[in-house]
Parts: structure tokens; sequence; C-alpha cells
């Protein structure tokens, strides 16, 4: 399999966890999303994504895009260790956590519309890094209510087994980190994200970990 990634995006990140945990080797195929224009937007890399956009999976031939499908994929084909649990009403609040942070946080802050905001409606940088903690604090603030009075939260997001939510949760604090977002009021979730990052397959997917690291 080649991943293509970016080292920092979090995106990308998830995946990357995502095959450690199932013990999948891979070749990682760095984008670099701020050199040359962005390598994301040539047409060589268009050809294999259309969305221009990190990461995508490369897998038997065929390409596979979206970081929550790929995962799903990757579940499908190679179910053990799991990343969901074995009930339905468990597998739907672990993917609910998920999408929690890839469909309502992740969108609105990803880089290229951080870039619109600065380059097209002229927002300054400050205003910028306001409007990235707002909804990311606004995001993982309800995550953490919803953690911290559900009785299947163990060592993790569900149980002592890192899962789906594990994979994506990481990430996105890895980013809030950087934005200096405040997490202050946040126990459980810093809990979740602190015993994780114990474990060999999310230190070896964190950015400083990868070949493209600057």
């Amino acid at each position: 399999m080649q991943l293509y990634t970016y080292f920092r995006s979090s995106a990308s990140y998830r995946v990357r966890i995502a095959l450690n945990l199932k013990g999948l080797s891979y070749e990682s195929v760095p984008v670099h999303l701020l050199k040359h224009g962005g390598e994301q937007l040539s047409p060589d890399y268009r050809k294999l994504n259309p969305e221009a956009l990190v990461p995508a999976l490369v897998d038997d031939g065929m390409v596979l895009t979206q970081s929550m499908a790929i995962i799903e994929y990757l579940e499908e084909t190679h179910p053990a260790p799991p990343l969901l649990p074995a009930t339905p009403i468990d597998r739907a609040y672990v993917r609910a956590i998920a999408q929690a942070i890839a469909c309502d946080i992740h969108p609105i802050n990803n880089l290229r519309v951080l870039r619109y905001l600065v380059r097209e409606l002229k927002v300054s940088e400050d205003d910028k890094n306001a409007w990235y903690r707002h909804w990311c604090q606004l995001g993982l603030a309800a995550i953490e209510a919803t953690l911290a009075r559900d009785p299947r939260v163990g060592k993790f997001c569900f149980g002592d087994t890192p899962m789906l939510a594990d994979c994506l949760l990481v990430p996105q604090l890895f980013n809030a980190q950087r934005l200096n977002c405040d997490l202050s009021q946040m126990p459980t979730i810093m809990r979740i994200n602190a015993a994780c990052l114990q474990l060999d397959a999310f230190l070896n997917a964190a950015p400083d970990q990868q070949p493209d690291a600057e």
C-alpha cells in the first residue's frame, strides 16, 4: 500500500494511526501542502485524487480517498484488530465521536478554508486563528461532555482498546494544541489523549516521526 500524506495533515495522521493499529505496512509518499503552491494541486496529483486533498491510499492499484472511507475500508479488509465495537449501538457511538471531528470540526478549519479566509476575505492572521480556536474548542467541548458522562468510556474513547474515535481524536488535539486552543476544561479528552500517546501505533504516526517532517 502507498499512502499519499502530509506530515501535519490531521486527516493523514488518522489513517497512519489506523494502519499502525492494524499492523499494516505501507509506503509513505509525501505531498507537501505548502511548497510549490501546494503539491496537492499539481496535475499529476489531481490525476490520482481529483479532490486535491490528502490522504489518498493506493491498494492493489485502486485509489481510495477521504480518511473516514479509507479507515472503514481497512476495517472491512483487515478486521483484526477491530477499530469498531461488536454491537450496532456501540459502533454508532464510536462513529458519532469520530464524525463529530471529521464532519463538524475539521472541515471548517482545514487548510484551504483558512487560506480562503486570509487570501480572499482578507481576514487577519489573528482573526483566522481566533476562527480556528472558536470552532475547535466548541466541537471538542461537546465531545468532552459526551465522553465524560458515558459509562462505555474506559482508558480510551470506548473501553480499554483504541478504536476509530481515538484515531481521530489524537490528531485533532495535536492541531488544537498547536493553535493554542484552551483545553483546560477537557480532562477526559486529555486523559484519553495521554493514554493513546503511550502506544507505538500513535507515536509512530505522529507528525514529527514522518519522513517529510519539518
